[in-house]
């Protein structure tokens, strides 16, 4: 199968918005109701926020994925000011003392995810040992001088708003400095460049850059590492000034990546997996979904992206989230279970139960935030 590539995406805004003109208009009122519904749910089965995740083997509760939900928990309380989510959120960091699973001498992205809510946390209540570690573990990084930790994209997510947002707090722009060098190695060096300009997509690691191919013969761009890349430099654009040096570089980038989703989103509003091979595991998908209408949101809440293109393609996969995932009890279908590529965390349904539920709602409760606040 042949996919349209960027450059070609003007030539389907007629057909593409008429087909997305018969969805009717988000109702802002429900957006809030399934983001409080399937939140409320989660903290009912979560009371305890320090309690391990046990799946294959018993993990802390301050691991990337719950890390993720509360990434999406503190966005929810910028539109939502409940007290209870702050208190949960506090409760979380408290009960782990505001530590990183693998101590302050982790490299490991995925184990500093936490420090973005910790640091969230800290500017709403500046209570020292809230920044205290995931500040001295960043710091070490920087020490070290080594830039090539983040072989994978979504170490981009876990960890780079994190140097942004102590480059911002600090006053101190060689966080910004440091972050882009761990950004450029991931994007140019690692795996000879995990991100493809031609497609505006990226590479989930190493292991899938050409000539890796999916069974249709295309490159595999998998929907939920592309919507961590997405979400990182939303959220590091969202934070370090525009005059920054590499600011216009993830501007750049976030563009391409915008318009290539653009003409990828399935008939229904989901995308698939894998982004360039809908047969392959293909249907409805949340996480990634959710991550890309975060992102397209937010770009229209700027006035970067155009509100009359990506408007229609907004509605039309919250919509469909809304509606096709999220069940009475609050509960939240359609999540890919962990992995790195369209045949792990299988079966997708919406009645399939991931391995770890938490991301998929923090993705959710991400997207939903940004589509409450359009106009």
């Amino acid at each position: 199968m042949n996919f349209i590539r960027p450059a070609s995406v003007l030539l389907l805004s007629a057909s593409l918005l008429a087909s997305c003109a018969s969805k009717k208009e988000i109702k802002k009122d429900k957006v809030l109701d399934a983001m409080r519904k399937t939140n409320q749910y989660f903290m009912d089965k979560w009371p305890d926020t320090g309690k391990p995740i046990f799946t294959n083997i018993e993990r802390p509760s301050n691991i990337w994925t719950r890390g993720v939900y509360y990434e999406g928990l503190m966005a929810l309380y910028t539109v939502d000011k409940n007290p209870n989510y702050y208190n949960y959120a506090v409760d979380w960091g408290r009960s782990h003392n505001w530590g990183l699973r693998g101590g302050i001498k982790t490299r490991n992205a995925d184990n500093q995810d936490c420090g973005q809510t910790y640091l969230d946390l800290y500017e709403i209540d500046p209570q020292p040992e809230r920044k205290k570690d995931i500040k001295a573990s960043i710091d070490l990084m920087k020490a070290s001088g080594k830039v090539d930790d983040w072989t994978w994209i979504d170490a981009i997510q876990m960890a780079m708003p994190v140097f942004a947002k102590l480059g911002v707090m600090e006053k101190d722009t060689s966080y910004f400095e440091y972050m882009y060098k761990m950004y450029h190695h991931s994007k140019f060096v690692e795996g000879g460049g995990l991100y493809n300009k031609v497609d505006g997509l990226w590479w989930r690691d190493k292991d899938f850059v050409p000539p890796y191919k999916e069974p249709n013969g295309e490159d595999c761009y998998w929907s939920r590492g592309n919507g961590w890349v997405v979400a990182a430099l939303v959220r590091v654009m969202d934070l370090i000034p525009t005059n920054e040096p590499h600011y216009a570089e993830y501007l750049q980038d976030y563009k391409e990546m915008m318009t290539a989703l653009v003409p990828l989103q399935r008939p229904d509003g989901f995308w698939n997996v894998s982004l360039h091979d809908p047969n392959h595991y293909g249907g409805k998908e949340t996480t990634g979904t959710a991550l890309f209408v975060y992102g397209m949101a937010w770009g229209v809440n700027k006035g970067i992206l155009d509100a009359a293109t990506y408007k229609p393609v907004i509605a039309k996969a919250w919509n469909a989230m809304q509606k096709d995932a999220v069940h009475p009890n609050g509960f939240l279908g359609y999540v890919q279970g962990t992995g790195k590529e369209p045949k792990d965390g299988q079966p997708v349904s919406y009645t399939s139960m991931p391995d770890f539920e938490d991301y998929g709602l923090g993705c959710f409760l991400l997207a939903g935030t940004e589509v409450y606040k359009m106009k």
